[in-house]
């Protein structure tokens, strides 16, 4: 089983080291001299392998990966220049425009985005469970804190839709500062909630209702807060045959033995239903390079070309799980690598 246990490093070291330079990188000076990476628990076991690859092919220390979560990440890379900074965010979903300009307002002004896989927000249960089979309305009514505006009262699964189980709600999944629970809430959630024409129509007439409706996540029990370690949603759902996890479906695929997916929508979470994006919780994978510190942070570009060496269809992310993109969203993400071509921010949402 793989472990998603936050590896720390010493803190007061790093603050000590001083900035990376100014806005076009500076000189190396006083600055570390090994790679710092921050944020999502899904891609932290991908980041981790290129690391240790990294480190063996080159002789260079180990890039260093913190497990935070997508959204405390992206806090963490925006919040300026310098060795006391991360050098990349690891985010399985997209930048926010807010947090592009955020970085722009903290002198964070060359960020790299590269597409470094697909993977899925898999909703899984025991080996041993009833063998649910849900739809994003499933869920949106199960869920969603004020389902089409009313408050949520649904208690058993049977109360959601009278075809399954009249079984207590209780689903295990990511925190606020995760992007699978972006994504959750964006691809499964959402989709639940535009079934209804009325509610639908909010999002011209008042976004901020429309994003309250379908997107807040009830906080009376059902739904259950399981941190930034997915390993500890596999664990919960494992013991508990009456119990649903959400989490990346790489942490499905390496535990075939206790635990089975859920289908959405009749789609099971397979690698080929989630490469080809018919699995409806399917996600790109992302990580973000700080271009500023390319120049200070001596192996950084290696640490990065390193990831473009690993993502083909017979490369070692795919044997650690990650479902591989086509072919030409690699070759494009491989010359962004090789050239260090900066976002641009123009689609961001």
């Amino acid at each position: 089983m793989r472990s998603t246990k936050t590896i720390i490093f010493a803190a007061a070291s790093v603050l000590a080291l001083g900035a990376c330079g100014g806005p076009g990188g500076g000189s190396g000076s006083g600055a570390r001299d090994f790679v710092r990476g921050v944020g999502s628990s899904t891609v932290y076991p991908f980041a981790t392998a290129v690391s240790e690859a990294y480190a063996k092919a080159s002789g260079a220390k180990s890039p260093v990966i913190e497990a935070t979560g997508t959204g405390a990440g992206m806090k963490l890379f925006c919040a300026g220049v310098g060795a006391q900074h991360p050098d990349i965010e690891n985010a399985s979903r997209r930048m926010k425009k807010s947090e592009y300009d955020e970085c722009q307002k903290n002198g964070v002004k060359e960020i790299v985005e590269i597409q470094v896989g697909i993977d899925g927000i898999a909703f899984a249960e025991a080996r041993n469970g009833p063998g649910f089979g849900l739809t994003p309305l499933d869920v949106y009514k199960a869920l969603a804190a004020n389902p089409f505006g009313k408050p949520n009262t649904a208690k058993t699964w049977k109360d959601v839709n009278p075809s399954l189980p009249a079984e207590p709600i209780l689903v295990y999944g990511p925190p606020s500062t995760s992007g699978t629970r972006d994504a959750l809430k964006e691809l499964i959630l959402e989709a639940g909630c535009k079934t209804d024409a009325a509610t639908a129509a909010l999002k011209d007439s008042d976004k901020d209702k429309y994003e309250a409706t379908c997107h807040n996540i009830r906080e009376d029990g059902p739904y259950v807060d399981a941190g930034e370690n997915d390993n500890l949603i596999v664990q919960k759902i494992s013991q508990n045959p009456k119990a649903i996890g959400i989490f990346g479906f790489s942490f499905l695929e390496e535990n075939p033995d206790s635990l089975k997916g859920i289908t959405m929508s009749g789609i099971q979470p397979t690698y080929q239903t989630i490469s080809d994006y018919t699995y409806p919780g399917a996600r790109p994978l992302y990580i973000y390079v700080k271009k500023q510190h390319l120049a200070p942070i001596k192996s950084l570009q290696g640490y990065v070309a390193e990831w473009a060496k690993s993502w083909g269809a017979d490369g070692l992310l795919q044997k650690k799980g990650m479902v591989i993109a086509p072919e030409d969203v690699r070759a494009k993400n491989a010359d962004i690598v090789a050239k260090m071509t900066p976002l641009d921010p123009a689609g961001l949402k």
